[in-house]
């Protein structure tokens, strides 16, 4: 037996350490197990912080999978995985909840490198039936007679990947189960309804089926008929109608909090081919009042909370202003841009609260557009209203850019159209790990024609930025990361930023009296201008705040270059294609040749971890800089006897 690592006790769950021990459970004790599940998430996620609404919605669902599919042989795919903190702690991740999302503990998405129970890593929605779909064509063609799962749902089957995938089902043993936790459970979720839909998952009623349909082929007045007798009995015009049109057999909706029904259901289910499809009601929050009075607070801890007393922000001192988040900022700013321009839109792919747009979706509510988990369509639609005049202004997690590259390309830059991306979450985010890093943006946005890309250093800048990439007649990124700066009074007022301009913030003190080979020149851009000024201090070098990745500062770069022996280039971004290579570009492009150390992200995908802490290993706060400034200029040092020797 495997005990918990925290303080309470759980006679149920203690005794589980993979599924196979949960399916000895006689089915009456798994009412108890789950209430033990979610008492235990919700004691883990008040010690270390993480994702929590989404998860207490889905614990009985996921007892019921793992109960009726034998699991890991058969697979079950979590769309994108914020809500499978119970299937890990059922997978034998138990005591590994006690360094969740911290540096060197468990994921807090599923990982296929984590756990054989984690058949596809997830974290970006609306592709578990596309994977799933994969693993059962795999099946067949394989010969091997297991079952493949996704579970989708928090708003990820709006996504058109979705679409795709079920446009493509055609005859494959896919089970697709949607997790509904937007609507709430009424009176039509009730036992009647719950027998309804396990009868329609048996076997009699899908042969009795199959039967009347070849009997009534030949006469398509009957079987019309028949049709709408059947939709009759299913609630007449429901959800059924369009699932059931690309091929799947509909069951439900059913209360996803009743075990039992859970467990008949999907027992059925199992039995069934073809593609089927299992509509479950869930409430976000479920068992915990706080979250189910308030799921959108609740969604995700960002630390640690007494369960007793919930969510509460941390005091601050009596004078003290809080530093407003570079999110905030936008989100003024958008404000302030809306009521000066009326030209303005906000668009968001399903991250209101995310980006900073709840003030705006209420005070231009008109102007105001949430166009769901389409980062395709949210691109392509903000291309249409520039072509017509409207100025839109996206705003966009980095790492969700990505899924929209190719409407960038082809629907906004390859036609100069003036939309706005406000890139938020540019760099190292955290506990949320490598697929919500803003690891890559700056090179795969400086490749683009037409683009202009700006990364601020600071608060006032940042705003500053804003307003001069809405009023450029072009396509423009403004990319600032989570959290906060470094604390630079906001000036209200707003002034365009001359394009492509750097600034030198530090200058070298005593230049002239200095040894020509200590003379240093550091190329610091966005979030690394505070680090590399500090670094700058000690290491008595010059330090430029770049501003604009593209265009890059030329004439900037020239000056530097001609009267420092040495250049540092310093960005949050992988190095690859980044801001330095923007810099080397440059620097051959006049003719100029001196030794340049880049900085930035490795060529790895970088773990979950405290920010501070991953940016400490990758050397990119104030020590790594200086450590790593120091040993480049030793060993370039050391080359110089050698070369003098050889000419």
């Amino acid at each position: 037996m495997t005990t918990s690592p925290l303080n309470s006790t759980y006679p149920l769950l203690d005794t589980i350490n993979d599924p196979a021990d949960l399916r000895k459970l006689d089915r009456r004790d798994l009412p108890m197990l789950a209430k033990e599940l979610r008492n235990y998430i919700v004691e883990a996620v008040a010690t270390t912080g993480g994702h929590f609404s989404s998860n207490l919605g889905t614990v009985e669902l996921t007892i019921a999978l793992h109960y009726v599919f034998n699991t890991p042989e058969d697979r079950l795919v979590w769309d994108v995985g914020h809500q499978t903190y119970g299937h890990k702690i059922l997978t034998g991740r138990k005591t590994g909840m006690s360094k969740l999302r911290q540096k060197g503990g468990i994921a807090g998405f599923p990982r296929r490198e984590e756990s054989i129970y984690d058949t596809f890593g997830t974290a970006h929605s609306s592709t578990s039936i596309s994977a799933a779909l994969g693993m059962a064509v795999a099946s067949r063609l394989s010969g091997c007679p297991r079952k493949a799962v996704a579970i989708i749902g928090d708003g990820a089957i709006t996504g058109g990947m979705a679409f795709e995938a079920m446009n493509n089902v055609g005859r494959e043993n896919i089970i697709v189960i949607l997790n509904d936790n937007d609507m709430s459970i009424s009176e039509s979720i009730g036992a009647l309804n719950n027998y309804f839909a396990k009868l329609m998952s048996g076997r009699f009623y899908a042969t009795t089926k199959k039967t009347a349909e070849r009997i009534l082929s030949a006469t398509p007045t009957f079987k019309e008929i028949a049709k709408r007798v059947e939709e009759h009995a299913k609630g007449m015009i429901s959800p059924s109608i369009m699932f059931e049109e690309f091929g799947f057999n509909y069951v439900g909706p059913i209360d996803g909090h009743n075990v039992d029904v859970l467990v008949d259901t999907l027992s059925n289910i199992r039995k069934l081919d073809g593609p089927q499809f299992l509509h479950v009601v869930t409430k976000k929050g479920q068992g915990y009042k706080l979250a189910e009075d308030d799921p959108i607070q609740y969604h995700a801890a960002a630390g640690r909370f007494d369960p007793k007393i919930g969510f509460v922000k941390a005091a601050s001192a009596p004078d003290a202003k809080p530093k407003p988040s570079y999110t905030q900022i936008f989100g003024d700013w958008l404000c302030d841009m809306a009521a000066a321009d009326k030209r303005l839109v906000g668009i968001t792919p399903a991250m209101r609260e995310g980006s900073g747009m709840v003030k705006f979706s209420q005070m231009f509510p008109d102007r105001y557009f949430d166009v769901a988990i389409a980062e395709q369509h949210a691109v392509t639609f903000a291309a249409g209203l520039a072509a017509d005049g409207i100025k839109p202004v996206l705003a966009i997690y980095s790492t969700f850019l990505q899924r929209g590259y190719d409407q960038l390309i082809h629907d906004v830059a390859i036609q100069n159209l003036p939309v706005v991306f406000a890139l938020d979450r540019g760099g190292l985010v955290g506990a949320d790990g490598p697929t919500h890093h803003g690891a890559f943006d700056i090179s795969y946005l400086r490749c683009i024609p037409n683009m202009t890309v700006m990364t601020p250093s600071n608060e006032d800048e940042c705003r500053q930025m804003l307003y001069t990439a809405f009023c450029t007649d072009s396509p423009t990124a403004v990319r600032y990361p989570r959290g906060t700066g470094p604390g630079v009074v906001l000036q209200k007022e707003m002034t365009a930023l001359p394009i492509g301009k750097g600034l030198v913030v530090r200058e070298i003190k005593g230049f002239e009296s200095a040894m020509k080979k200590n003379r240093i020149a550091i190329l610091a851009f966005g979030s690394m201008v505070k680090p590399t000024t500090d670094a700058g201090d000690e290491l008595n070098a010059t330090v430029a705040n770049m501003r604009f990745v593209k265009p890059i500062d030329k004439e900037l770069i020239f000056k530097l270059a001609t009267t420092h022996d040495y250049l540092v280039t310093v960005e949050e971004n992988v190095i690859m294609g980044g801001a330095g290579s923007a810099v080397l570009e440059s620097l051959q492009a006049q003719g100029l040749n001196l030794p340049v150390l880049q900085l930035g992200l490795p060529d790895i995908f970088v773990e979950h971890g405290d920010p501070s802490v991953l940016l400490a290993d990758c050397g990119l706060n104030k020590d790594g800089v200086i450590k790593s400034v120091r040993d480049w200029l030793a060993r370039e040092e050391s080359k110089q006897p050698a070369q003098k020797t050889a000419s």
